[in-house]
């Protein structure tokens, strides 16, 4: 067993990571405006004075589990107008193409218990260009791209420093810090580094007083007085740092111009210092927040290392034998990658792998949200709330969150959002299993999920509803778990099964409006896919009917029915919960091919695609004949079940038999789950095999969805001819968008007009995988279609595997698509190796588009790289 594997047996070492958001500010939670401007109320521009309710950030910022010390690096250059204690990006409103970072850094390396860390940031040597950034973006319109920060010409000449940010645990609460400063230019060039302890405010807000201090102790050296953090020295190896200290409190003269009896010393209080040379921080050297100060220059092309440390006691030498422990860290992380990739002999899908896992990692934040008390505001913080104007998440009094919690993009998603974090877990599992369980298992706790068995969507609006894929991933992820134990987690599967249960009970009786099943649920986390905006009320009866709203409740049948009968191994009374699954399954796979009162279903068989289809008010129902992945998602409603197991549930098996002789009507229009496959498989799938082939005959077209990179989210044909259809009196025209969205329809900087998704995609592998185990050679396709070259059903999924794993890897001229064809990212030394894991890529040329660390369910193409991991 690795060390790494050894310390993941203790809890503690997990007390200390990278908590921290990369941004607070412009998010729900921090919103006490009485209309629910959220991007104004905390912005960036307050947000250096601005002291937050729920949470913190910083730059490469760590804090303990319950985020009561926090610490994170800052730096100046003494150009920008700021200390750059944050990350800058354009909020919804200032983005042409929504919220935006607009900062260049990459997460490297991270462990499972954050022994070791390491990240690099690209901090220009010249003036941050913020207005231009705003200027610009503000100028340009939905059909322009982003104005990013490197097309401002900052790095043009490398005038920029490499900023690279290193820790390591010497124990669980014994922390080294180091930085590593770069100069990329051909001249000398000034930084102050500032790295800065401090305690989130939970003091002011009329619940408790109680409230650590820090103070300066000696030169170096920096006392942390808490009664609940055993972590009490900070530590900087230049002795002739300055320190500076202030107070984690709002300055509301410079904000509201309202005066703060009894402090004068705010949270931006050392910045000011800094910039200003202002007497803003405390003489007595005491407070909340506290920093050391390091003026230095960095010669043309050299670098220098700064070191500190965060530990439990005083120590003669707390820089003795830093080199080593650091050394050893670094050397117990190769050990364990090396372990998890020993079947991976490439050393670029290596390169890209780790640092997929390190994304993953980093993006774990401290996450606090009480929504009765967010509300009702504190009694020390009013909140205003104008309820007859728009309030998000009224109906969420229940919520309070304050965990650990994997998230999208901790600077653009800087919250969970439920079908984001199911994608997250599958490679999670993979490096750290029960970390996996535990974030699958929290979503479905009594004070995240609603009475009524909702699980919350995200926080802009906790009811919006996103595909039912929770079972999915709990199964995956509870198979991983088994191989890599050696034992299967019974208590695991049971405990999320039993919740599942509620929340497949509220999408039956909440988004299957006529009963017939047949679901909805508006536009189901594909922000822009229909012609019009799905969550819209229709008028007069109107409403719509989803094909993958429906085929997501099919896959969640068939996903409970699996989980199901895994645990009648164990315990009978499952057996008959697998049967009431199994019955469902096929009522909604028979209600897709009959809407009821002789209406056509969701399948055309003229087109050999699944559309979704308007009901009108007068009975009449019409096909929106728009081809996109919603007539795609029908695959993934697919189970193979081997015949040994059907032997152990005699129950079930009598079921099956006596439905298929007393209710051919829920049968004939399914795939035979009757019939033996290769290897005495039985198959439940919604797409018989002569359907299977007509959709994977558009899936597998170049015309339409495939793509030299994956499979687009939109075919390809409405290119040049759009489609188009009218409602309420408005013509809706979609065309093919490849890449940024062209609408602001649903506000954000989303688009599933074209562009390729890693989560859609990885179920489309998974699903060919699960058709091909059935079928094997017995059933071969046309790929690409068009080109008269037969290929069986995993081949076809390896070579999509291929595509999506081409985004990150170097062709053969050296780059990699997803750098959009930036010369300076594809060759530049300091730029060729590094990873960015984008939101969603261009459909026809692979470039990064939305997020850009959004690492999270990206990153199964960890699990994706050939030749496949071990689990």
């Amino acid at each position: 067993m690795t060390v790494e594997k050894e310390r993941l047996l203790d809890p503690k070492w997990k007390n200390w990571g990278p908590y921290v958001s990369n941004r607070q500010w412009g998010n729900v939670r921090e919103d006490y405006s009485p209309n629910g401007n959220a991007w104004h109320y905390a912005n960036h521009n307050n947000a250096e004075s601005y002291t937050y309710r729920w949470g913190e950030e910083g730059i490469a910022g760590i804090s303990d589990v319950k985020q009561i010390l926090c610490f994170a690096f800052s730096f100046w250059n003494k150009k920008d107008k700021i200390v750059k204690e944050r990350f800058f990006g354009l909020s919804n409103p200032q983005g042409n193409h929504g919220e935006d970072i607009k900062e260049i850094f990459y997460y490297l390396d991270n462990t499972p218990t954050h022994s070791y860390m390491k990240m690099v940031y690209k901090y220009p040597i010249n003036a941050f260009p913020y207005d231009d950034l705003v200027t610009e973006n503000g100028r340009r319109s939905k059909k322009e791209p982003e104005y990013e920060l490197f097309d401002t010409g900052i790095f043009d000449n490398d005038e920029y420093f490499d900023i690279f940010i290193e820790y390591c645990k010497a124990d669980h609460n014994d922390i080294l810090a180091r930085v590593t400063v770069h100069n990329r230019s051909r001249q000398d060039a000034p930084i102050v580094i500032t790295p800065a302890a401090w305690f989130r405010n939970n003091w002011k807000w009329g619940y408790n007083t109680y409230k650590g201090e820090m103070n300066a102790s000696y030169d170096g050296c920096i006392d942390i007085k808490h009664d609940s953090i055993s972590i009490k020295k900070f530590y900087s190896r230049n002795l002739a740092a300055k320190s500076a200290f202030c107070e984690n409190e709002t300055n509301t003269p410079k904000l509201y111009g309202a005066p703060y009896p009894g402090n004068t010393y705010f949270k931006d209080g050392i910045n000011d210092h800094i910039i200003y040379e202002s007497n803003t921080v405390n003489p007595e050297k005491r407070g909340t927040k506290a920093a050391f100060i390091i003026d230095e220059i960095i010669e043309a092309g050299q670098s220098k290392t700064f070191d500190f440390r965060l530990c439990p006691d005083e120590m003669d030498e707390p820089f003795d034998k830093f080199n080593e422990i650091f050394s050893a860290r670094s050397a117990e992380t190769d050990e364990f990658y090396n372990e998890i990739q020993s079947e991976t002999t490439n050393e670029d899908e290596r390169n890209v792998q780790r640092q997929a896992f390190a994304g993953l990692l980093w993006n774990k934040q401290f996450y606090h949200y009480n929504v009765g008390k967010w509300l009702k505001g504190d009694p020390n913080h009013e909140a205003p709330r104008n309820f007859n104007e728009y309030v998000r998440n009224t109906e969420w009094n229940h919520l309070h969150n304050k965990d650990i919690i994997s998230m999208p993009d901790k600077w653009e998603y800087p919250w969970y959002a439920t079908w984001d974090l199911a994608f997250h877990c599958v490679p999670f599992s993979i490096i750290d299993g029960e970390f996996a369980k535990g974030q699958l298992l929290l979503l479905t706790k009594e004070w995240y999920m609603h009475p009524n068995g909702q699980l919350p969507a995200y926080e802009w609006n906790l009811s919006d509803v996103n595909p039912p894929v929770h079972a999915w991933s709990c199964f995956r992820v509870f198979k991983i778990d088994e191989k890599q134990n050696g034992k299967p987690d019974l208590l695991f599967l049971e405990k999320v099964f039993q919740k599942l249960l509620l929340n497949f009970t509220w999408w039956v009786n909440r988004k299957d409006k006529n009963g017939k099943n047949i679901f909805g649920g508006g536009f189901l986390g594909l922000d822009n896919i229909g012609a019009f905006d799905r969550n819209m009320e229709l008028k007069d009866g109107q409403h719509l009917e989803q094909a993958d709203g429906t085929s997501w409740m099919a896959m969640y049948a068939l996903n409970m029915m699996r989980i199901a009968m895994e645990l009648a191994q164990y315990y009978q009374v499952y057996e008959d919960m697998a049967i009431k699954f199994f019955e469902h399954y096929l009522y909604i796979a028979e209600a897709m091919e009959n809407l009821g009162d002789g209406k056509e279903g969701l399948w055309n068989e003229e087109d050999g695609f699944f559309y979704d289809v308007l009901q009108l008010g007068n009975g009449e129902s019409v096909s929106l004949k728009l081809r996109s992945i919603v007539g795609l998602i029908p695959m993934f409603a697919v189970e193979i079940v081997d015949h040994q197991l059907l032997e152990k549930m005699p129950n079930f098996q009598a079921r099956m038999e006596w439905v298929l002789k007393n209710k051919p009507e829920l049968t004939k229009l399914v795939s035979h789950w009757d019939e033996e496959g290769q290897g005495r498989k039985h198959l439940m799938s919604i797409l018989r095999k002569n359907r299977l082939t007509k959709v994977l005959n558009r899936m597998l077209d170049e015309k339409e969805f495939l793509s030299s990179y994956g499979i687009r989210a939109m075919s390809k044909v409405y290119e040049e001819n759009p489609f188009v259809f009218s409602v309420h009196g408005t013509e809706n025209v979609v065309y093919y968008t490849p890449a940024e969205s062209d609408s602001r329809m649903f506000g954000g900087n989303s688009n599933w007009r074209g562009p390729i998704w890693f989560p859609i995609n990885f179920l489309i592998v998974e699903s060919l995988q699960r058709f091909h185990f059935y079928y094997g050679n017995s059933l071969k396709v046309e790929f690409p279609t068009g080109s008269g070259e037969k290929k069986n059903l995993d081949e076809v999924a390896q070579n999509i595997s291929r595509r999506l794993c081409s985004l990150f890897l170097k062709d053969e001229d050296g780059q990699r698509p997803f750098n959009g064809g930036n010369a300076k990212f594809n060759y530049d030394e300091h730029f060729k190796d590094y990873i960015t894991f984008f939101e969603y890529f261009h459909g026809d040329n692979g470039r990064g588009v939305g997020a850009s660390h959004q690492t999270g369910w990206t990153a199964t193409v960890a699990k994706l790289m050939k030749p496949r991991l071990t689990v």
